[in-house]
């Protein structure tokens, strides 16, 4: 009797792909023998865009690859342009940095937990997640006046000074989250149906996941302890105590839990940087280079100059090459700025991981059940605005 496979497309507008993502799967019966995935549907030129622009004018373009972590990518962008600037930001904006970083954290895997369980059939656990994320953006529209794209992260410090309430507004979050935590534990964890769809689902052995050159989750999920923040501290995280988590078994099961408690260790950061917050500016003084407080704007002569130089203008970088990392709530984060001693960058590359992580999609899936693919898509935890850039 003659064997036959069937190919067959998921997507690119499928409920679960998380985003505008196609991908081309060979079939034989309810086992997938080939998987592929296809993208650029969501494709928006944002590496292109920015060398397009003054160096300050990009930041928002970064705000837009990750939506979910803006504050994580303004943070990587800045840093590699205060790299290559020479630029030495106090340390309150480090300690705030580091804060808000980790509120991205928080917040990008609040939506990971309840899109993917929503995937599965867990229903009620997206409007759990929605309704502790929605603390984290009300952090963000104090700061930045806005609840997402706040681009309030900028070169050389902060784009206004902490806002008065928002230590009360954090140490809010940290004394309502770990109770939700435990409800989300509660209905997971040891659920049969839940345990069904992701023990043993979208395996990743450590030795593929670095020879994918996954990171992130991903990885740590996979059992390799690798982490940008411990391991090449950026921003003063060397200033903070907090345990690198891995798994054991490199499922989906493994990754849930491991991001569950990467939130709780996010906390115990968060809890540092507000009870130790350094007093002192929230930006360098480097005239020319990084723009004045707006209140001095209004009522001095000399920085409403460079304030008007530096927006209509911008500043010259030096010739050279920088590459950038962080560990933002996907993985590794980088960016590659080139500069031909000009106002506006020769080159930019983003290192997203989203993108990198997607492609140990066929090893995770093929050979297993195509009712696990919607599990593998989401375990990764993908999104395509950071993928097609």
């Amino acid at each position: 009797m003659e064997q036959k496979t069937l190919t067959i497309n998921m997507g690119p507008q499928h409920p679960s792909t998380h985003g505008v993502l196609r991908v081309v799967l060979e079939i034989d019966g309810e086992t997938v023998v080939k998987a592929r995935p296809v993208m650029g549907y969501l494709h928006t030129g944002i590496e292109k865009t920015m060398e397009s622009k003054l160096y300050y004018k990009a930041i928002p373009c970064t705000d837009r690859m990750d939506y979910l972590s803006p504050m994580s990518n303004n943070l990587g962008y800045c840093l590699a342009v205060e790299k290559l600037m020479g630029i030495e930001v106090p340390e309150k904006v480090q300690w705030a940095r580091v804060c808000l970083a980790e509120l991205t954290r928080i917040n990008s895997h609040l939506i990971w937990l309840g899109t993917h369980a929503l995937d599965l059939g867990a229903m009620s656990m997206a409007l759990y997640t929605f309704r502790e994320r929605e603390m984290v953006v009300d952090i963000y529209e104090a700061c930045g006046g806005q609840r997402m794209m706040t681009s309030y992260i900028r070169i050389g410090g902060l784009a206004a000074e902490l806002p008065p309430n928002f230590e009360k507004l954090v140490r809010k979050l940290l004394k309502v989250l770990p109770d939700k935590l435990k409800d989300y534990e509660t209905l997971l964890t040891n659920n049969p149906i839940w345990i069904n769809r992701t023990k043993g689902v979208a395996v990743l052995s450590a030795e593929d996941a670095l020879n994918y050159s996954c990171s992130g989750p991903m990885l740590r999920g996979s059992g390799v302890k690798r982490d940008l923040r411990k391991d090449e501290p950026y921003s003063g995280y060397e200033n903070f105590d907090f345990d690198v988590v891995v798994g054991k078994n490199g499922d989906a099961y493994d990754r849930y839990k491991l991001r569950l408690e990467e939130i709780r260790q996010s906390m115990r950061i968060i809890q540092q940087a507000i009870d130790g917050m350094p007093e002192g500016p929230y930006r360098a003084h480097v005239p020319g280079v990084v723009l004045p407080p707006k209140e001095d704007v209004l009522h001095k002569m000399e920085s409403m100059i460079f304030h008007f130089k530096i927006i209509t203008d911008g500043f010259v970088a030096p010739k050279g090459q920088v590459y950038h990392a962080i560990e933002s709530p996907k993985g590794e984060l980088g960016f590659f700025i080139s500069s031909d001693g000009t106002n506006r960058p020769n080159r930019v590359r983003v290192r997203p991981p989203s993108f990198v992580n997607l492609g140990a999609l066929p090893v995770m899936t093929e050979g297993r059940l195509l009712s696990d693919m919607v599990c593998a898509i989401g375990t990764i935890d993908i999104i395509l605005g950071e993928v097609d850039r």
